[in-house]
């Protein structure tokens, strides 16, 4: 055995470990949440991303300006449309977000991002094996909390995930080691302070919305110091809230619950570290309908980012489908978007004209391919429902 390859990769941990106590101070002295009613105006970027992501965006983007009409004409609102954060330009400064995007994401208050392609070893395209966008874009603007909502009435379904996304398995990815031809190590890291505030984001939310159960989600019974501290944290969290219930399940029987009649509906409020979250929160956008139907928001109290949650369909791509991309996943995306500045009525209007086009009315539908609806006939198609002046008369009429 070589001691050299030894020294080198306990040298390696030991750099990781100095770099996760300083983002341990950074947490420590984090600053207060934006207040979106003190900026004039609020900007928001927008960035298409890679494959179906710049179409699907650019019809969320038309969606924004029709509903924020207003705003955008009385300089409350400013939309900045980002170039830039491609594959293509990613691959070529070797890169997961190019500097200069990031500077220009960082001038932003709110960001709507389409999916970003995440290069894999030995890819067809020739890309190289660089980090994900979406991974450093979490870890650059501090987006600990990605919150996905899942609903299907029909089944009493009404979920809202917290997902931890700064640390957990994904911070570290990259940054894993061979330190033999033989072996190789990755590296998972949980903190007190990403725990506790990813945790205590989900109580909040179940609290203020007079929700009564948190369901936390670890494999706390195997994996004992990562799992472990997060399952800790937990409990004392849960102190701060008597009147928020709470339980915890591990994520292998977790999936299995999800899907089962007679449990599913029992599940609210979910959290868990970062690969259970990314698990059972597409697990969850399958059974609302896929992942097509499925918006994220990643929120830190700086930045924000709001997201499709489905790839970049590079096949799409490849079969010249990309005009029939369903955009409603990143529709309802722009929907917490709007939530989160403050527009809670246009929200929920864009939520209830969603349902009503994908759910029940479905005068279009959307096949990805020709067969269907074309993405930009479905955009016009939801902002024709929200100019309803019945529009919540119909939506009552279809709970």
């Amino acid at each position: 055995m070589s001691e050299e390859k030894i020294k080198q990769a306990t040298d390696h941990f030991e750099k990781l470990v100095r770099e996760q106590l300083e983002r341990v101070e950074r947490m420590k002295s984090e600053p207060d949440w934006t207040d979106f009613s003190t900026l004039k105006p609020i900007i928001i970027g927008a960035c298409g991303g890679d494959g179906i992501g710049p179409k699907i965006t650019e019809h969320a983007v038309s969606v924004l300006n029709f509903l924020l009409k207003d705003e955008i004409n009385s300089g409350k609102v400013e939309i900045r449309m980002i170039k830039g954060l491609t594959i293509e330009n990613r691959s070529k400064v070797m890169k997961a977000i190019p500097d200069d995007v990031l500077e220009d994401l960082k001038e932003c208050h709110v960001i709507l991002k389409g999916p970003t392609t995440t290069p894999w070893k030995g890819n067809k395209y020739g890309w190289p094996n660089i980090e994900s966008a979406n991974v450093a874009m979490r870890r650059e603007l501090d987006l600990f909390a990605n919150v996905r909502p899942v609903r299907v009435p029909e089944k009493n379904i009404d979920w809202m995930f917290y997902r931890e996304n700064t640390e957990g398995a994904y911070i570290l990815g990259s940054k894993g080691v061979d330190v033999t031809d033989d072996l190789a190590v990755d590296f998972k890291v949980i903190t007190n302070q990403g725990s506790d505030r990813i945790i205590r984001a989900a109580f909040e939310y179940a609290k203020n919305n007079n929700i009564n159960k948190v369901t936390v989600v670890t494999k706390a019974n195997v994996v004992k110091k990562t799992d472990g501290k997060f399952l800790a944290i937990a409990e004392e969290v849960a102190k701060d809230y008597p009147g928020v219930e709470w339980d915890d399940w591990y994520i292998d029987i977790m999936t299995a619950k999800l899907i089962d009649p007679a449990r599913q509906s029992s599940f609210r409020v979910m959290t868990a570290p970062n690969l259970y979250g990314d698990i059972i929160t597409d697990e969850a956008a399958q059974i609302q309908g896929g992942l097509g139907t499925a918006g994220a928001a990643n929120i830190g109290k700086r930045y924000s980012m709001f997201e499709a949650v489905h790839g970049s369909a590079l096949r799409m791509v490849d079969d010249g489908r990309v005009d029939y991309a369903d955009p409603t996943s990143i529709i309802k995306a722009a929907s917490m978007l709007l939530n989160h500045i403050g527009f809670t009525e246009k929200a929920n209007k864009l939520d209830k004209a969603i349902e009503i086009c994908s759910q029940y009315e479905k005068k279009l539908v959307l096949t990805g391919r020709d067969t269907g609806a074309t993405g930009e006939e479905y955009a016009k198609y939801m902002m024709e429902t929200l100019r309803d002046p019945n529009l919540e008369e119909k939506w009552k009429g279809y709970q």
